[in-house]
């Protein structure tokens, strides 16, 4: 019942694709365990240089022959105001006293540089031959599009609204990740405003699956085998799932990240654009709450996040959950602290009771 061209052309047994989580939580266990067990394990390589990248292909190929793939961030024109950098570093050097961090000078990011490592990123799937590539924050160029198709790549874009979605489908990507408002993390908008890109995720299937022939695959809240089953009857050939494998004994999550997930109630997530520059949906703490009435004044993406880096650096080497970026999405509750192989299986069964 759960074979369809989705999980014929990744070469998977269940329509389950593990959300590649930037930061050290797509660990090469993590990953390998994913694909293991039957479903698409996705390394998140956003905050990765090309080397880490290239070392992390080749360890999750040393503990699986099946396949995965590798998500990345695509880069987008930024700039750097001085002001604007003086009056948020201001602002952030209360919570650095306050974690006892010496206001060492942040090495700011550069629009050259950036660039240029999503370009080498890209040199590295080609050469390690990944077998699948996703794509957030936006859609590659065309040679970049064509790169990877001529290498037999499958291709995958993320969309938040239908418009986005045909632009995925336009430039001849394989399967659209359609995400929801619930989901957890970076929002991935690319055309639509923020604003306007925060549609859920039920009401989001049907209407991308009207508009755009590719594949789509449901992403947002998804913890069990009812969200499996319900995104499938709305139209999606696959779902993918962040939050409820960040709690998974594979993560490479932080323990207490882990834990503020495991212990949060439903209302307890928020939208946040503290730590990056950019939307995202985590559990709400003393930083992002404090830092609500600054949204204005924060520099954007990647300028806040290099800015932000060492007040979540050391809030976690303290164990304080107060001022770490805790992603989750809107279904906390039915998070559990179990194996890969045991979570994926009991998406299956659940999802053959209510198919």
């Amino acid at each position: 019942m759960f074979t369809n061209e989705i999980t014929k052309r990744l070469k998977i047994d269940y329509p389950i694709i593990q959300a590649p989580m930037a930061g050290g939580i797509t660990t090469a266990k993590l990953v390998a365990a994913v694909s293991n067990n039957g479903a698409l394990g996705m390394i998140g390589a956003g905050y990765l240089s090309p080397a880490q990248l290239r070392e992390q292909i080749r360890e999750v190929k040393e503990l699986t022959s099946n396949a995965f793939g590798v998500n990345l961030f695509v880069p987008s024109e930024f700039k750097m105001v001085d002001e604007e950098i003086e009056k948020a570093n201001n602002i952030l050097n209360t919570f650095r006293s306050q974690l006892q961090i010496d206001k060492e000078p942040s090495i700011l990011p550069s629009a050259e540089k950036t660039f240029q490592a999503y370009e080498e990123q890209i040199q590295v799937i080609l050469e390690e031959k990944v077998p699948i590539c996703s794509f957030t924050f936006g859609v590659p160029s065309i040679e970049i599009i064509s790169q990877l198709k001529e290498r037999g790549i499958i291709l995958i874009g993320t969309a938040t609204t239908v418009v986005e979605a045909q632009a995925v489908e336009n430039l001849g990507m394989d399967a659209v990740v359609v995400q929801g408002s619930e989901a957890g993390g970076h929002r991935g908008n690319f055309i639509s405003l923020h604003e306007d890109s925060l549609i859920g995720l039920m009401s989001l299937i049907p209407q991308v699956s009207d508009h755009v022939s590719i594949s789509v695959i449901a992403a947002g809240g998804i913890m069990d085998g009812r969200g499996l089953s319900a995104s499938l009857k709305l139209g999606a050939k696959a779902v993918q799932m962040g939050t409820a494998f960040l709690t998974c004994v594979e993560s490479g999550a932080h323990a207490v990240h882990k834990e503020a997930i495991l212990n949060a109630k439903d209302e307890d997530t928020m939208l946040t654009n503290a730590f990056s520059g950019k939307w995202a949906r985590g559990i709400s703490n003393k930083f992002t709450i404090e830092m609500q009435k600054y949204n204005s004044d924060i520099p954007n993406f990647p300028v806040q996040n290099t800015l932000t880096q060492s007040i979540r650096k050391a809030s976690a080497a303290q164990n304080n959950k107060e001022y770490m970026s805790l992603w989750s999405g809107q279904s906390p509750t039915l998070a559990r602290n179990e194996t890969v192989e045991e979570l994926i299986n009991r998406v299956i069964v659940e999802a053959n009771i209510n198919y």
